[in-house]
């Protein structure tokens, strides 16, 4: 289990401290005039962040502006990953259990033009629909969790579906070839020796072993809904992270766009160590050491 876990956060603490170098050295605003070599800067910079002291912000001190941001933007992509999983899951199940060359043609022909859609785009055909047509659900802006936690829900709808609609094929072609492979391995075979249908061997047996390949995924998508944020909070006008990112580089207020840069990355880092963990949990031949 340690051989597991240390190398990847070993890997994320790495690949976080080089990225946050990067955005550091970019926006710089002290890097022409300033007396001290841009390694201490950095450092200090580094050093203070940890402490939760990311400078001064408009709105008060930036921490806790960012702090504020967090929970607008991390439960959208928590929501957009729920809203995924609940129509990618169960079409990819029904694909795999029914693999040919219809299933396939659909498959792919979805994830082409998934991948066709940015999510601004589906952004504002969602508000057309559901706000201008339908005046079902609010165009943009956001209820604050406190003044009513339904509200702000309400709010993350939209913008969660967003971010959502173009993932949608990839997890129904990942989930049917997860299926189709599960249900054609050698355990399967061995249950239906036993007496046991396709679909009873499936659902006892393999199922789990169904689901591993996808928690694989469950990180890297995360991290790419976190991402993506930036984009559709502007869209939606929510007021969080890639919001804060956006208003404050409009303004040249390059400390703050620094720090928001270095909490998303974060965030992401956060999201990508969070599913190999439930991998670990999930996968008893990671925690013995064997291969995956």
């Amino acid at each position: 289990m340690i051989g597991f876990v240390l190398p990847r956060v070993a890997g994320l603490a790495v690949t976080l401290l080089l990225a946050a170098l990067l955005v550091y050295v970019v926006l710089d605003p002290a890097s022409a005039a300033a007396d001290a070599p841009v390694w201490q800067r950095f450092f200090g910079w580094i050093g203070g962040a940890l402490g939760g002291d990311f400078g001064a912000a408009a709105d008060g001190p930036l921490g806790a502006v960012i702090a504020e941001r967090l929970a607008v933007t991390v439960p959208l992509a928590l929501l957009a990953l729920l809203l995924a999983a609940a129509a990618g899951l169960p079409l990819g199940l029904l694909a795999g259990s029914r693999p040919g060359p219809v299933a396939d043609a659909a498959v792919a022909a979805g994830t082409l033009v998934a991948a066709a859609l940015p999510a601004f785009w589906v952004g504002m055909l969602l508000v057309l629909l559901f706000s201008g047509t339908l005046r079902w659900l609010p165009s943009g802006g956001f209820v604050p969790w406190q003044q009513s936690p339904l509200g702000a829900l309400g709010s993350l709808v939209l913008p969660a579906l967003a971010l959502a609609v173009p993932l949608i094929p990839s997890l129904v072609r990942a989930t049917r070839d997860a299926t189709a492979q599960t249900r054609a391995s050698g355990f399967i075979r061995t249950a239906r020796l036993n007496g046991m249908t396709l679909s009873q061997a499936f659902w006892r047996h393999g199922l789990r072993n169904a689901a591993l390949p996808l928690l694989a995924m469950l990180g890297p998508l995360l991290a790419l809904l976190l991402a993506g944020a930036i984009v559709v909070e502007n869209v939606f006008y929510l007021p969080g992270l890639g919001r804060l990112i956006f208003t404050a580089f409009a303004a040249g207020d390059l400390p703050a766009v620094r720090g928001a840069l270095l909490a998303l990355l974060a965030a992401m880092a956060a999201a990508l160590l969070a599913a190999d963990l439930l991998r670990l949990w999930a996968d008893p031949r990671l925690r013995h050491g064997s291969p995956a």
